[in-house]
């Protein structure tokens, strides 16, 4: 049984004077995605292998009833993978058509409500942006952290 550690039902929309962004790291590099997105935080547990899927998705998870494919975002980006530990969580991610998928990361930081000022476009070059989930770039005093596109890390 995972032990939950962040519920959507605990969230509040995002803030008049921003969006809610929950940060994350995989290696080195810190990663945001949008509250909005996030179901819930849950500590890593025994994941079901399915034979003959890409790579990048390790499985599925029994999650109250719901069964929840599980993406390791290590592999989805070309990187090692890397033993789990005490601190590797999976985020379980909904979508407006309900759907759930979980998303095992290295280390959960924290929400920040983030100013519309800090966040801008990736740039437009062909080779700047050759991680196509990137979907922003987050300046927080001087740390620049990247915001992934939920729809492209899961669906393409």
């Amino acid at each position: 049984m995972s032990e939950v550690i962040y519920s959507a039902e605990s969230k509040k929309s995002a803030a008049a004077d921003g969006t809610e962004i929950l940060f994350f790291t995989i290696g080195d590099k810190t990663y945001g995605i949008e509250i909005e997105f996030v179901k819930e935080i849950i500590s890593i547990e025994q994941i079901t292998v399915i034979p003959k899927i890409p790579e990048y998705i390790k499985g599925v998870i029994n999650i109250r009833g719901k069964v929840v494919p599980v993406i390791s975002v290590r592999k989805r980006f070309g990187m090692e993978e890397i033993p789990y530990d005490d601190r590797t969580c999976i985020i379980v991610l909904e979508f407006d058509n309900g759907d759930q998928v979980g998303i095992i990361v290295d280390r959960v930081q924290e929400v920040i409500v983030v100013g519309r000022e800090t966040i801008s476009k990736t740039p437009d070059c062909r080779n700047v942006n050759a991680n196509r989930y990137i979907k922003n770039i987050v300046d927080l005093n001087g740390e620049i952290k990247l915001l992934l596109d939920c729809n492209k890390l899961i669906m393409n």
